[in-house]
């Protein structure tokens, strides 16, 4: 098991209704990319629709990073030894502000109405710059000798660049101010794909791959020196995309995409070498994430070598939906009900099971609807019809409705014990 494994601190859990409140509402913005392909279907036909802009962004905005938020305010106490000061009242605020602000982006993009652009990334920057000034006031005085934590700082730093560049483009868009659109939104992607949320999945991968997935601990090397790579070569990357150095900016990217990808295969062999005979629910939606991220990033390859917009939004969808969203849903199966369970158990309560809490079979009918969704996507973005986009996009809704009835039934099964004698 990972080292870092043992520093675990339960004690320093925040109130349950810290993260939840942040999980429970994620999943309404996936039912909102749902509904909006079944309305305007050609999202899935050019990265450049701004329904495309309008989904991109109620998935990683506003389930993304909604639901990283709520794993943070749980992770950094307990992992990282981080007192976020502020703690209820904070999460209240980042929360509503984080909220207010993905809704009124993604309908701002969609409908191009600038005041809601300017708005909703005003929002969300103070969203980020609050949780980021009262992290970093925690990490003052935390440990950063182990990996782990080390790394959940360079995650931070990730979601602040990303959300630094995304407020202003927030304005660009808006007419507010007047840059270059095109390397800022280049820049944007990469620090909110590979800054912020490769660099969270890849710290708590640490952790939570071992001790859930029952694996071998990742190597020494990659856990040591993975995030601190790719740090340095998202810097070199973006510091060449805007001094228009193009070799050197491509060279960066060779290596970013090319450390994304081992990250993926490494996961992929410590899978197979899993002591649990039978795959749980999380090992198998993680096992999807991995292969859409490969997937993903040799799209990512195609589309920036033979052009082509379908293999863009194919490297897209993989990514988003087929990778991170695959890899959230995955760690959602383990967090809510350990986090329901961890709540009764120091409460002096008498916990059930975790199985009892989140029976088995609402899980794997959740997978099976989330892959079916995934397939359907990317057959409609390949087909270009404009039936089946709207097909998959009730997939989606479902699912992701789905998804909130499973986390809302282990909490109605928390309160019912709870209130037992």
């Amino acid at each position: 098991m990972n080292p870092a494994a043992g520093a675990l601190c339960y004690d320093a859990t925040p109130p349950l209704r810290v993260p939840m409140r942040f999980l429970l509402t994620a999943p309404l913005f996936g039912v909102a990319v749902g509904l909006l392909l079944v309305f305007a279907p050609e999202a899935l036909a050019s990265r450049w629709q701004p329904a495309a802009f309008a989904a991109t962004h109620l998935l990683a905005v506003g389930f993304m990073l909604v639901a990283m938020c709520g794993a943070l305010m749980q992770i950094l106490p307990v992992v990282a030894g981080v007192a976020v000061p502020g703690g209820v009242w904070l999460a209240g605020v980042v929360h509503v502000a984080l909220l207010a602000g993905a809704a009124m982006l993604s309908w701002g993009l969609g409908l191009g109405e600038a005041q809601m652009i300017r708005g909703g990334g005003l929002l969300l920057g103070a969203a980020a710059s609050l949780f980021m000034a009262a992290v970093a006031i925690g990490l003052w005085g935390a440990r950063a000798d182990l990996d782990t934590q080390r790394d959940l700082r360079l995650a931070l730093v990730g979601i602040g660049v990303a959300a630094l560049l995304g407020a202003t483009l927030a304005q660009v868009l808006g007419g507010a101010l007047q840059l270059p659109f095109t390397p800022l939104l280049e820049m944007h992607v990469g620090w909110a794909l590979l800054g912020a949320a490769g660099m969270l999945l890849a710290a708590t991968s640490w952790i939570v791959v071992p001790m859930f997935q029952i694996t071998p601990a990742y190597p020494a090397w990659m856990t040591r020196r993975w995030a601190l790579a790719l740090f340095v070569a998202l810097a070199l990357w973006s510091g060449a995309l805007a001094a228009g150095a193009t070799m050197l900016a491509n060279l960066a990217l060779a290596l970013m995409l090319a450390l994304g990808a081992c990250f993926a295969a490494t996961t992929l062999w410590l899978q197979r070498r899993s002591r649990r005979a039978v795959p749980d629910a999380t090992t198998r939606a993680f096992r999807l994430a991995m292969i859409a991220f490969a997937a993903g990033i040799a799209c990512v390859v195609v589309a920036r070598t033979h052009g082509g917009d379908m293999w863009a939004v194919a490297a897209g969808v993989l990514l988003l939906y087929g990778g991170f969203t695959s890899a959230i849903q995955g760690m959602l199966y383990k967090i809510v009900p350990f986090l329901c369970w961890l709540d009764l158990s120091q409460a002096g309560r008498r916990a059930p099971n975790v199985k009892k809490l989140q029976p088995d079979g609402r899980v794997a009918l959740h997978a099976r609807v989330h892959l079916t969704a995934l397939l359907l996507v990317l057959l409609s973005v390949f087909a270009g019809m404009a039936w089946l986009a709207r097909v998959a996009g009730v997939l989606v809704a479902a699912e992701f409705a789905l998804l909130l009835w499973i986390m809302s039934g282990v909490l109605r099964a928390h309160r019912a014990a709870a209130s037992r004698d």
